[in-house]
């Protein structure tokens, strides 16, 4: 199983910078097949992203996803603002991120919705990455492992059996954006009970999914993150907005 690498640039980048991180990003990751990467730059960026990497794997040998930051779980309909599946084929969207932290607390998604996008996102054979994490209050009560079981319990509701075609990234909520990241240890209790639960709840149909870590990733933590036996790869954040940094962290991954 291959380690995915996945930039999530959030509200950050125009047009015109994303194709410029992507003229200084490609050259560097060309003919690298070990790892998995997966870009996900915001909607107004997605078809022009699509062209230029389409262009390059033509050209090339590249291993690089185009990923979107959220989607609606229904194809078509009066939902004003909304992205649907059926528009992320339509420019060869590979990877959705789903519940994310931010779309659970400032946008209050429920586990229900988060679900109803999980399958559908599946229906329509674009890979999601499941987003789950506890507040640093709940941390603090001892309940992380509770918050987590629940929300993977729903979120995967009705397609365990597809553990396949489906990631999940934990992000502790207290990690992200704030420049603490939990310690290897304490990613790796957390990775380790999420692995077990997903082989439990799948009936041992998980060997293709991978369990990320996301919560301030950077260079300089990258290494003693991913060495532990149940993180299988990165969602990041700001520090993928740098091209650079970015790749750094994938040579760090490439190096264990």
């Amino acid at each position: 199983m291959k380690y995915l690498i996945a930039a999530n640039w959030k509200m950050h980048k125009t047009v015109a910078e994303t194709l410029d991180y992507l003229d200084k990003f490609l050259p560097a990751v060309k003919d690298l097949f070990t790892v998995d990467i997966m870009i996900a730059p915001p909607f107004t960026a997605l078809a022009s992203a699509s062209i230029k990497l389409d262009a390059a794997k033509k050209e090339g040998a590249y291993n690089v996803h185009l990923g979107a930051q959220n989607m609606f779980w229904a194809d078509e309909g009066a939902f004003t603002g909304e992205i649907s599946p059926v528009m992320l084929n339509e420019l060869d969207v590979q990877y959705v991120i789903i519940g994310h932290s931010e779309r659970r607390h400032i946008f209050k998604e429920d586990n229900d919705l988060i679900n109803k996008k999980m399958y559908s996102a599946v229906e329509h054979g674009i890979r999601p990455i499941l987003c789950v994490g506890e507040t640093i209050e709940e941390r603090e009560q001892g309940i992380t492992l509770k918050v987590i079981e629940k929300q993977i319990k729903a979120g995967l509701a009705g397609i365990e059996m597809d553990m396949p075609f489906i990631d999940i990234a934990y992000e502790p909520v207290w990690a992200i954006g704030t420049g603490k990241t939990a310690t290897p240890e304490q990613a790796e209790e957390v990775h380790k009970f999420i692995r077990e639960l997903i082989h439990d709840l799948s009936k041992g149909n998980d060997s293709k999914t991978r369990i990320l870590y996301g919560g301030s990733v950077k260079p300089e933590n990258a290494k003693n993150l991913i060495v532990k036996d149940h993180v299988d790869g990165f969602l990041v954040g700001s520090a993928s907005l740098d091209p650079q940094k970015f790749y750094k962290i994938i040579t760090e991954v490439l190096e264990v």
